[in-house]
């Protein structure tokens, strides 16, 4: 028998809509119509847009692409920079139901193939630095459907290369109706973003995000920081990183500013904080790293309170006390693709202000605790699927449940069962709950290289160095390093009477692996294997660590 809460009390229009992050931005665009929405560079000649502008421009950008073809579930890639076209497309995409794929621009011409042709995107836009790898890959896609092309001629770029597409962003905007009548998702469960991540093989998965996910974890964002109304922010975290964790749609839930930034570089960053009075930005380790030991001059009349997100490898004390210099708030945060991002932060108590910079240190170098809109976060027994002791010692994976965790792998139904299952998203990550209930990571089980805030794939980079006609068996790991975080380190056996050398080694890389992916150091030695024949990487990850040289 149903309760009576459930009799005669219909879910209608009138009192349900889906969870969209896409409400942001009419909303902005509707009280705040003249406030500054997105900037463009430094003087009297930046670029500079308001809210109604913005809106109207992604209502524009929707209406283009419905007439060109796009509709509900087509994928749309972009490969862009933080440029105003790239906050455009987060809002612009979705609203005619399309997904929106956001390419890493530091990716190989093969890699981003394989994302095209596995996310079958329809359309992509592109910049025109990007234009010379767009254009290799899409000579090497295996699919024969055709994809329309769309160049953006940044205002910004200064470089040689040529546009590659039928129609350049501008021309094909204008087609469309700034008065476009988009439409709310049927449900909050169609897909909005396709992300790729590494993983733990070759081949990139495809990670689906959904609209009640995008939206919640923009509001998670905004509850963690306090990020008040017209916050100010910077972009110095990539926009197809994990969506930007999710700023572009928390910023407009706050009218705030987009403050781009096309190349991540410790002058652009400072100038930009002057003079546009940033109060917010995110970053990898390396970025608050280069603003820390960037020379005094550069660091002159900035002001105290910039508020600063950090993820990847747990903050150093030498950052933590360089960031304090600066008069910065820094805020940790942890996350994977697979949770949009950030999904847990180490919120600072007040006591901790007392202790010496070595302890804050610690306790601030833990990945913390559930993001507001996350349901839980627990380090688990994946054996046994209950909890560890919080004893800051037992370890156990860290798993996910709740609003911010992806729909899954596209295509991949098995990696996606195993991933959700016990109704917990299975991080791969090894940690410890402390006494206090904050997490700490301890080890990567998936044994992914974190660089520069970017995750590397061992096997990919394995893989690559296995097609060396000199090599006999390889093994890579991460090796720490000062201003990318980690490194990857390729340990080599080579194939009898091989001379190979280590800069022959690393060129052959070069040639197949984006410019990340490539190992920093080569070392030639027996792998150290178990009695089954598999490599110890427990024990190249020490001989990594000792190494005195690296070679690049």
């Amino acid at each position: 028998m149903s309760s009576i809460f459930e009799q005669d009390l219909p879910q209608t229009a009138a009192n349900y809509a889906a969870m969209s992050p896409l409400v942001f931005i009419e909303r902005s665009a509707s009280v705040y119509p003249d406030r500054l929405a997105v900037v463009h560079g430094n003087g009297p000649s930046a670029l500079r847009r308001s809210w109604a502008e913005v809106y109207a421009r992604c209502r524009q950008l929707a209406s283009a692409l419905q007439n060109s073809g796009i509709g509900k579930g087509d994928t749309v890639a972009v490969m862009l920079p933080n440029t105003p076209v790239m906050v455009e497309a987060h809002f612009g995409v979705p609203m005619v139901g399309a997904v929106l794929n956001a390419i890493n621009t530091r990716l190989d011409p093969e890699t981003v193939a394989f994302m095209l042709d596995h996310g079958e995107a329809k359309t992509v836009i592109v910049d025109t630095e990007f234009a010379p790898v767009m254009s290799k890959a899409l000579a090497l896609r295996s699919s024969s459907t055709p994809i329309h092309v769309i160049d953006v001629a940044d205002v910004l770029y200064t470089g040689s290369a040529q546009p590659i597409g039928e129609i350049e962003y501008e021309a094909f905007i204008a087609g469309g109706d700034p008065e476009f009548s988009w439409q709310l998702p049927a449900s909050e469960w169609d897909a909005i973003a396709l992300n790729y991540t590494s993983g733990t093989t070759g081949n990139p998965k495809g990670v689906v995000y959904h609209h009640r996910g995008a939206a919640t974890a923009a509001i998670s964002n905004i509850l963690e920081w306090d990020m008040p109304k017209h916050a100010v922010y910077l972009w110095t975290l990539p926009m197809f990183h994990c969506n930007g964790w999710c700023f572009p749609w928390a910023v407009a839930a706050r009218a705030g500013v987009n403050v781009c930034l096309r190349k991540i570089e410790a002058k652009a960053i400072f100038d930009a904080i002057r003079e546009h009075g940033v109060t917010h930005y995110c970053g990898a380790p390396i970025v608050h790293g280069m603003l820390v030991n960037a020379p005094a001059s550069m660091k002159q009349g900035i002001p105290e309170g910039v508020k600063a997100m950090v993820a990847g490898a747990a903050p150093p004390a030498s950052m933590i006390e360089g960031m304090e210099r600066l008069g910065f708030d820094l805020l940790h945060v942890y996350g994977l693709t697979e949770t949009y991002g950030p999904a847990t932060v180490c919120p600072k108590h007040e006591s901790w202000n007392t202790l010496d910079i070595g302890e804050r240190a610690r306790l601030n170098a833990r990945q913390g605790v559930a993001y507001h809109l996350e349901r839980a976060i627990a380090v688990m027994d994946p054996s046994t699927m209950q909890p560890v002791p919080a004893d800051g010692v037992t370890m156990g994976e860290i798993m996910f449940q709740g609003n911010i965790v992806m729909k899954g792998y596209l295509k991949n139904a098995k990696a996606t069962q195993e991933a959700l299952s016990g109704g917990w998203f299975h991080s791969g990550d090894l940690a410890v709950m402390d006494p206090d209930g904050y997490v700490k990571i301890k080890d990567r089980s998936k044994d992914i290289i974190i660089s520069g805030g970017e995750n590397i794939s061992s096997i990919e980079v394995e893989d690559i160095l296995y097609r060396h006609p000199d090599v006999l068996a390889a093994a890579v790991v991460a090796r720490s390093d000062s201003r990318w975080g980690e490194t990857p380190c390729a340990f080599v056996e080579l194939k009898e009477g091989s001379e190979a050398t280590a800069e022959a080694i690393i060129a052959h890389c070069k040639k197949h692996l984006a410019g990340f992916k490539v190992p920093r150091a080569v070392v030639f030695c027996e792998l150290p294997k178990t009695s089954t024949g598999k490599i110890q990487k427990f024990e190249l990850r020490k001989k990594a660590e000792q190494l005195d040289v690296v070679a690049s």
